[in-house]
């Protein structure tokens, strides 16, 4: 069974940094693109970044692009997303999802996704 489990959330000043963590069981973790979405209150779902399965290749969203970075640990079946430069429309509920293969771009569908982490960005 896939469980997801994403930590690190919390409230930052505007300006701040936060680093966030997901940790996957149930699934060859190395083997497949992993992403980073989030959810702002009363907003769809917004895409963060992908990251390849050997994490050699990532891809931003352009609200995060320089500011934000992925990474992955596959020794610890680890992916984390390093947040930087914090502004308060980066306050949502952050989600990391498997995606259904290895293919790079990602262009394949999130089949599993974590329960998310609450990031609040305010003074």
């Amino acid at each position: 069974e896939v469980h997801i489990v994403e930590s690190g959330g919390g409230l930052v000043q505007p300006g701040g940094s936060l680093r966030l963590s997901c940790t996957a069981s149930g699934f060859v973790f190395g083997m497949y693109t992993m992403t980073w979405v989030r959810q702002s209150p009363g907003k769809g779902l917004e895409w963060v970044a992908d990251i390849s399965n050997g994490g050699v290749s990532t891809n931003y969203g352009d609200s995060v692009k320089g500011r934000f970075t992925v990474s992955r640990d596959n020794a610890k079946n680890t992916l984390y997303l390093q947040m930087n430069s914090l502004e308060p429309e980066d306050t949502a509920v952050y989600y990391c999802a498997k995606r259904a293969g290895s293919a790079w771009p990602a262009l394949e569908v999130m089949d599993y996704r974590g329960k998310g982490t609450l990031v609040t960005v305010s003074s």
